[in-house]
């Protein structure tokens, strides 16, 4: 498809359609040959809007060529930032919800899914391909995880006042502890009932322009916590068991290793997930994202009660109170 076609569907889009956190313009594209969705960054874009779109475009061949399930990525403009991709449609895994007689299934696929991401697209990964930062690491785990949790949510939502070189103290500790699982693998860092779109009754990944490199266990994290599905916590328990034995038939890894692992990284995602909701709900004022701070703190607090944790006294009476703060009528 050349620019002159691309730029007669744009001028009659079939629907423009809303995102979540996102600045970003999604429009659907009438065509006779397939479902087209365009992409572009916020008007006036400058590099950094740019950048996410070279990530959307690169990240997303190399995901597609290694047979992820993602949108095929059919056109990118450097100058402008538009990526046309194949449209997966309107139903997303959070759509499917408690009660509905096929959910489990399609979790289930879902974390095959995911571990054959994660192994398959680390090979040949391309760190120049990412926009943000080109690997998981502790810096990120203390400055936008912990420290997003401590100051946007804590802070600036709640008011609370706590020791700041204690809980500093075991943030470090905490992201000291999560980097020691292997981060050389697909990482798509957002990995949320939300972000996966269900084309023919299959799980298919989206929003993957903030992938790098990172450690398995934290996608899966975010798909099990995810505060928007609330999935309980025998399935939970169900579904990292049924994502190991598809991960153990794809690279060899120690089971007891891994659920280490992924214990440090639920944390990490929980702290992240707070202090984005806080953020978003009250400085970028979407109200929509304030109704899951409720089950995000539960999970947090439930994740800190374990006896793993039980050295970090601080993060336990901050969850604790986060909870009571969110789950207060």
């Amino acid at each position: 498809m050349n620019h002159r076609e691309i730029e007669r569907l744009l001028q009659h889009p079939e629907s423009i359609l809303q995102a979540d956190g996102s600045s970003r313009r999604f429009f659907r594209l009438k065509s006779g040959r397939r479902p087209l969705l365009a992409i572009l960054p916020p008007e006036q874009a400058g590099p950094k809007e740019l950048a996410e779109a070279r990530s959307v475009a690169c990240i997303g061949r190399h995901l597609h060529a290694r047979g992820a399930a993602t949108p095929e990525i059919f056109a990118w403009d450097a100058e402008s930032g538009l990526v046309l991709c194949e449209d997966f449609g309107d139903t997303r895994l959070h759509d499917i919800g408690p009660g509905h007689p096929e959910r489990l299934r399609l979790y289930e696929e879902t974390v095959v899914a995911l571990a054959c991401m994660q192994v398959r697209a680390a090979e040949g990964f391309d760190p120049a391909w990412c926009w943000d930062t080109p690997r998981y690491n502790e810096q990120l785990m203390q400055e936008r995880e912990s420290g997003y949790f401590l100051q946007a949510c804590c802070r600036d939502l709640l008011g609370l006042s706590f020791d700041g070189a204690g809980l500093a103290h075991e943030c470090r500790l905490l992201a000291a502890s999560a980097a020691q699982a292997p981060a050389c693998y697909f990482l798509h860092r957002d990995c949320q009932s939300r972000n996966i779109m269900l084309p023919a009754g299959r799980p298919a990944f989206i929003d993957f322009q903030g992938g790098r490199l990172g450690p398995l266990a934290y996608d899966l994290a975010s798909l099990l916590i995810d505060p928007y599905a609330a999935l309980p916590e025998a399935m939970q328990a169900h579904l990292l068991e049924h994502y190991l034995a598809a991960l153990l038939r794809l690279t060899p890894y120690d089971p007891e290793r891994f659920r280490h692992e992924y214990r440090l990284l639920a944390v990490q995602r929980n702290l992240q997930i707070m202090g984005a909701f806080a953020f978003l709900s009250q400085v970028r004022g979407k109200p929509f994202f304030a109704a899951f701070l409720a089950p995000a703190a539960a999970s947090l607090a439930t994740l800190l009660a374990h006896e793993a944790f039980a050295r970090y006294a601080g993060l336990r009476t901050l969850a604790c109170l986060c909870h009571q703060h969110f789950s207060a009528p």
